[in-house]
């Protein structure tokens, strides 16, 4: 086992925490302003703590300073990080790079991105355990560190490049560089966000099994509160930079006291029953526009007069461990009770006409064949869900119905005429008819257009020469709530939730019939997942437009759908109302998409 040098190692018999955080600081550089501050918890070995807030909560911040790396433009200027005794951030910089691997490892968020794609896998291995292959046990420490984590050692796949495996391998892989040093600590930056149900459920068995088997602790990142409910042993709670909530993950997740705690887990759906959600009202300050009382304070229903003036110090509650920084709770006798969210009455069953009519529909990609027969009705007004795993073809479908996949044969007909596969040979009406919305705004939305632009240019494309627009750009952008002063911004400038509102108002600028939703709350913020799942159902129930929901996550087609397709392999396996196919579902492959399922105790 790797551990620190001789001249850091601390005194035989003498125990520490393996990880303790102390007064952890991160400033923007060469200024007083802090993106983080007052940062303190401890693990014991083998322990996993859930560090859990929305997109620009400083989770991620906080999580990097643990390796001693900051971003650039920040600095880390107070505060220590003791790993097995030893305080990282006292490192000279040369020996915190030694450390990272053997005190303390890493697993980011996209292991596309970080692993080196011209490097084969073995090699990489090799270099994560600081070796050459040439020592003795080198090669037998990579298989047994691939055997972890459920995947061969053979000459095969050692020899691959890694874009030769899937999302779900790749992830595994960085778990297998992360533990194959044996370190104290290992920070985990949302490694299961891009990937499907049942891929995240592996990697999240895999993550626990290896931290009780080597003992190792884990700060595990997330905006995931179902997720981290699963896996983690504690839970601390981020906003602006502050720890405003932390405790045991079922005292803390089943009796949150803090406001923002308690707003986010509210924003979960449930895969067992239709739950009304609510985003969080508001939008996070910038740092540099932080006030001296509770960071909080502009976006809470339960604010004081006292919560503007000083911030509420992080304190211990009536539970042991589980510690609240609100001034409300602080000064109450009993604890108030958490209200489980409301359940929605289900939608009324109207048995319209068919809109979209799929027919024998086979689509690949040259020899490879993805779709197999597919036969599908969608009907007028309805919101039909899409679901399965990653390369079940569920995109490949959606790319059919929005004639952005030509290889295809079989039949789609809108309204009870042929819908041709591929966009240019669809009159100007069928593509109206038919919009689709990305997964990703951040690259669907042109960087060089203002929000205000891109709406407009939407509107020109499908307005018909001598016929008015039926909506003015500030109508639409009103319809997808999105603040008027952001509407001369350009896509950078702005949030992930308000990008992917820009990109629904472009797309129902055409007054479309369909509207194609491709995975477009995937990478959300849980909060700002519900914020969408509600402007779309509000705009489905204002326009009646048809929607299919493209998706992995079965607790998101409870909250919106109100009928269910399963795709596996590229073959329709089963398929009816949302609420008959999720309480009782017949197939196999459905029922083992459910159970992977993250969820809430009151699931």
């Amino acid at each position: 086992m790797n551990v620190a040098p001789k001249h850091l190692r601390m005194p035989a018999g003498e125990t520490q925490a393996a990880l303790q955080v102390e007064g952890l600081r991160v400033d923007v550089a060469g200024s007083k302003t802090n993106i983080v501050a007052g940062v303190a918890f401890s693990l014991k070995a083998g322990e996993i703590m859930g560090l859990v807030g929305e997109s620009g909560s400083g989770k991620t911040t906080a999580a990097l300073a643990l390796l001693g790396y900051a971003k650039l433009g920040t600095a880390i200027t107070a505060g220590s990080v003791r790993v097995r005794g030893v305080d990282i951030l006292t490192l000279p910089w040369k020996e915190i790079r030694r450390q990272r691997g053997r005190l303390i490892s890493y697993v980011p968020q996209d292991p596309g991105a970080s692993l080196n794609p011209a490097m084969r896998i073995g090699a990489q291995m090799l270099e994560a355990l600081n070796k050459d292959g040439r020592e003795a046990g080198a090669s037998e420490r990579v298989a047994e560190a691939l055997a972890d984590v459920a995947l061969p050692a053979t000459p095969d796949f050692l020899s691959r490049f890694p874009h030769q495996l899937s999302g779900g391998q790749q992830q595994r892989i960085g778990l297998a560089m992360a533990f194959i040093g044996r370190p104290a600590v290992v920070v985990l930056d949302e490694p299961t966000t891009g990937l499907d149900v049942t891929t995240q459920a592996h990697v999240l068995a895999t993550v626990r099994d290896l931290c009780a088997r080597y003992g190792t602790a884990a700060v595990y990142v997330s905006h995931d509160l179902a997720v981290v409910n699963d896996l983690a042993d504690s839970v601390s709670v981020m906003y602006l930079g502050r720890i405003v909530e932390s405790g045991p993950t079922g005292i803390t997740l089943r009796s949150p006291e803090h406001p923002y705690t308690r707003l986010l887990i509210s924003a979960i759906p449930d895969p067992t029953v239709r739950r009304k959600l609510r985003g969080i009202a508001g939008h996070a300050p910038s740092v540099m526009n932080r006030d001296g009382g509770c960071v909080f304070a502009s976006r809470c229903p339960d604010v004081l007069d006292d919560c503007r003036r000083a911030e509420p110090p992080l304190l211990r509650l009536h539970a042991e461990e589980h510690k609240v920084a609100c001034l409300r709770r602080q000064g109450a006798e009993a604890t108030v009770p958490f209200r489980v969210p409301d359940i929605e009455p289900a939608p009324e069953k109207m048995e319209k006409p068919v809109l979209l009519r799929v027919s024998g529909l086979d689509a690949g990609y040259g020899s490879v064949r993805i779709l197999k027969g597919v036969d599908l009705a969608i009907r007028e007004g309805s919101c039909t869900a899409i679901v399965g795993e990653s390369g079940s073809g569920k995109t490949t479908l959606a790319k059919c119905l929005g004639g952005l996949h030509a290889d295809a044969t079989g039949s789609v007909q809108l309204r009870g005429e042929p819908l041709p596969f591929g966009a240019r040979r669809r009159s100007p009406g069928q593509r109206r008819a038919v919009q689709y919305i990305f997964q990703n705004p951040y690259s669907s939305l042109n960087p060089r257009r203002t929000v205000h632009e891109l709406v407009a240019q939407s509107i020109a494309a499908f307005t018909e020469k001598g016929r008015a627009p039926r909506h003015s750009v500030a109508d639409l952008l009103s319809m997808v709530a999105l603040n008027p002063r952001l509407h001369d911004r350009y896509p950078q400038q702005l949030s992930g939730g308000e990008r992917q509102r820009v990109a629904i108002a472009r797309a129902i600028a055409a007054d479309p019939e369909i509207l194609i939703c491709d995975e477009i709350t995937s990478a959300l913020d849980v909060s700002v997942q519900a914020s969408i799942v509600q402007l779309l159902k509000t705009l489905h129930r204002q326009s009646g437009t048809t929607i299919i929901f493209i998706t992995h996550n079965l607790a998101v087609v409870r909250a919106i759908a109100d009928r269910v397709a399963v795709v596996k392999s590229g073959a329709l396996v089963e398929e009816g109302e949302s609420d008959a196919v999720l309480d009782a579902p017949q197939d196999p492959y459905t029922r083992n998409l459910l159970q992977s399922t993250p969820r809430l105790w009151w699931s």
